[in-house]
């Protein structure tokens, strides 16, 4: 896959001309991001209807309709974060991965667990990849910089972000403990479950399709009752893809292409936080199909 071009998900559309201004260095980016984004439940400004709604925007080109709607001037223009775009990790990793593929600078979402949030917890999170020529260079895009992280946030190590299919991998093997991964220690989207759905969307963002973390299709499902081993194959190909592997890489396309229960259709299935109910949303029109899914 080429990471340099835009995916339906990323594409800014008719607003890109926004995205030339914005600052080639990471730093100077992501704190565009920042500025752009808040998070819906971390920002410190309670959020309700319309603009709570907003966590469900899931392309680029509506964030920044959204934000142009609401402040209509340049993006690194200050906002005040009452007037920020709602969003989570995800909004945050898609936008700066819409602004690197801009300028041609291969970027991708990655799908897993950060271990540096709560002691003890691993909350579900999306970072984003960018290609500097060497290597991918792994960026926190939501935080901002600072000692007391005890890394650098704009070229993470290994170990401070853990892939879906990595954490899937050591669950398995009873290494670690499910019920320390997920969105919250006092929530029960957590555990085994909760792991398997990631791997499937790891899959579909490095496939090009940036879905919400809250999107449900093929064989994602709330429990474990299931055969279990398809999961294994796909978190070792996953892993084994990172490695470098090529060969793994080719398969993991083709089972994306081929297999329904690994990419979503035309339809999926919306879970949205903010507690409406479950809806089907047609991925082509933009638009939800009905109010509710059985």
């Amino acid at each position: 896959m080429d990471y340099s071009k835009q995916s339906a998900y990323s594409d800014p559309g008719a607003h890109a001309a926004l995205l030339d201004a914005l600052p080639s260095d990471i730093p100077g980016l992501t704190a565009v991001i920042q500025n752009v984004m808040i998070h819906y439940r971390g920002g410190g400004v309670e959020f309700t209807g319309e603009h709570l709604e907003e966590v469900n925007n899931r392309w680029v080109e509506v964030i920044l309709a959204t934000d142009k709607r609401r402040n209509g001037t340049p993006l690194a223009t200050p906002r005040e974060p009452v007037d920020r775009v709602a969003g989570c990790c995800r909004d945050y990793a898609l936008l700066t991965v819409s602004a690197l593929r801009h300028k041609g600078i291969p970027a991708r979402t990655r799908i897993g667990f950060a271990t540096y949030f709560l002691p003890g917890f691993n909350h579900d999170h999306v970072v984003v990849e960018y290609w500097n020529g060497e290597r991918w260079v792994m960026v926190d895009s939501q935080i901002e910089p600072g000692e007391h992280w005890g890394f650098d946030v704009h070229d993470m190590p290994a170990g401070r972000f853990k892939s879906a299919a990595e954490v899937w991998k050591g669950f398995r093997s009873g290494e670690l403990d499910g019920d320390d991964y997920g969105v919250d220690p006092g929530l029960p989207l957590r555990g085994g479950w909760f792991i398997r759905d990631y791997v499937f969307l790891q899959l579909a963002h490095l496939q090009g399709d940036e879905l919400l973390l809250w999107d449900g299709w093929g064989a994602m499902a709330d429990h474990l009752d299931m055969d279990l081993t398809p999961t294994d194959e796909l978190a070792a190909l996953l892993i084994a893809s990172d490695a470098g592997d090529d060969t793994a890489t080719t398969k993991l396309g083709n089972l994306y292409r081929e297999d329904p229960d690994l990419h979503p259709g035309p339809r999926i299935t919306l879970h949205s936080p903010t507690g409406t109910p479950p809806c089907s949303i047609d991925l082509t029109t933009r638009q939800k199909v009905d109010a509710e899914v059985g």
